[in-house]
């Protein structure tokens, strides 16, 4: 067969690689990054048709300036008491991944995951959403359970797969669920719980129910098929759900512009859906906490889903398996122009009149303590060092709400052949 002729006037196709904008010793300059400025961005009626509000897929809500003041009309005006809640919430959740990675580094688990300068996309949510709302999380979503006072010992005992693991020892560390605090069990498969927040929501809706569903995953998931298979059923369907994306800049140990960031943003994924999208700075907890209530309040009153991307920054490793330093300038943590959520926070406070730096180091040294002790007694429980802390036979049950036959055969002939092993 002959080889194809190639036009002569014609210049040949390139390939298109992204590649990032800073690699491993590259000194990091955003003076190109626009953050836009604070309160700046129009807040529209909850009620708005989704094609009238193109632009905020764009744009960046933003609520804190650099000198720590809430302006626009995105501020949602909280009052002192509940900032504070969700100062200490944060505080919290960075003292409890201190304690969890050390653990790690010394063997008491095998594996973790810090949501490090991205503690204010859950915990915002959190205090934004209702108690009776059904959360379904990545792995990184840890401060939705603490900003909910789900107990960090019981999040501890998990990590360990101790005799205290409610889960029994069956799912991987940081994978948590409860159902208690409305928190749906973590899976490892990437977007999985886009689906299935969105079936909830339905489901939610078909009964005549209030509670409405919101689900997160990273920007890399948005390249999974079951982000677009539930973002299809979510506008089709007007499922009361909040579809959030963590963009945080980097996935294990390639950048966003893999998942499509060069090209555009990832809010603008719920344009060509037919749904309302927002872009936040997902370093500023107040933005993050009006766009959800925003988003709530939209989905209660039957106007439809929402997409909520909350730009923000993975400060550390993507796991304790991951070193970033292979793959990501070191300077890029230092010089992010979105600063650090506590930090920014408790800036505003201050200049509220209400918190200092006394009270500030006071509740550092509250938290950490609090973790301490929550982790001695988890540690009295067991860690990885001690081996299995469940029975043998409990890797049978909880499937079925009767254990069938089948099962019923092989825990007996397993139990048998341990025994005449000397197990």
């Amino acid at each position: 067969m002959a080889e194809p002729r190639m036009p002569r006037n014609l210049p040949p196709l390139s390939l298109h690689v992204p590649e990032p904008r800073f690699r491993p010793g590259d000194a990091v300059d955003y003076a190109q990054f626009d953050r836009g400025a604070a309160g700046a961005v129009m807040r529209p009626d909850i009620a708005v048709p989704a094609g009238e509000i193109r632009d905020l897929s764009y744009a960046l809500i933003r609520v804190l300036d650099d000198e720590g003041v809430a302006r626009g009309p995105w501020n949602p005006r909280l009052d002192p008491q509940r900032l504070r809640a969700m100062l200490r919430h944060m505080a919290l959740t960075r003292a409890f991944d201190e304690r969890m990675y050390r653990a790690q580094r010394q063997g008491k688990t095998s594996f973790y995951m810090k949501c490090t300068g991205e503690e204010a996309t859950s915990v915002g949510a959190a205090h934004a959403l209702d108690r009776e709302d059904m959360c379904f999380p990545s792995y990184r979503q840890q401060g939705l359970l603490i900003a909910r006072d789900w107990p960090i010992g019981d999040m501890m005992c998990q990590i360990y797969s101790n005799s205290g693991d409610r889960l029994k020892g069956r799912q991987m560390p940081i994978m948590y669920s409860a159902r208690e605090a409305g928190f749906f069990s973590i899976s490892g498969n990437l977007a999985t719980q886009y689906p299935q927040a969105v079936g909830f929501a339905m489901a939610s809706a078909a009964r005549g129910d209030t509670r409405i569903a919101a689900s997160w995953v990273g920007e890399g998931s948005t390249a999974e098929g079951d982000f677009h298979s539930a973002c299809t059923f979510a506008s089709v369907y007007r499922a009361p759900v909040i579809l959030n994306i963590i963009n945080n800049q980097w996935a294990i140990s390639s950048f966003s512009g893999f998942a499509g960031a060069e090209a555009t943003t990832f809010a603008a994924r719920a344009i060509g859906y037919g749904m309302a999208g927002l872009r936040v700075d997902g370093n500023d907890i107040l933005a993050v906490y009006a766009a959800t209530e925003w988003a709530a309040e939209r989905a209660r009153g039957n106007h439809g889903p929402t997409i909520i991307e909350h730009f923000t920054y993975r400060a550390e490793g993507h796991s304790t398996s991951d070193d970033p330093s292979k793959y990501r300038s070191a300077e890029e943590r230092g010089k992010w122009p979105l600063g650090d959520p506590i930090a920014r926070l408790k800036q505003h406070l201050i200049a509220l009149g209400e918190w200092d730096e006394e009270r500030h180091a006071a509740m550092d040294r509250e938290v950490a303590e609090h973790v301490r002790e929550e982790g001695r007694r988890a540690e009295a429980l067991g860690t990885l060092h001690d081996g299995l802390s469940q029975p043998f036979t409990t890797m049978f049950e909880d499937v079925f709400e009767q254990q069938p036959w089948h099962l019923k055969e092989q825990s007996e002939q397993m139990q048998a052949e341990r025994k005449a092993a000397g197990i």
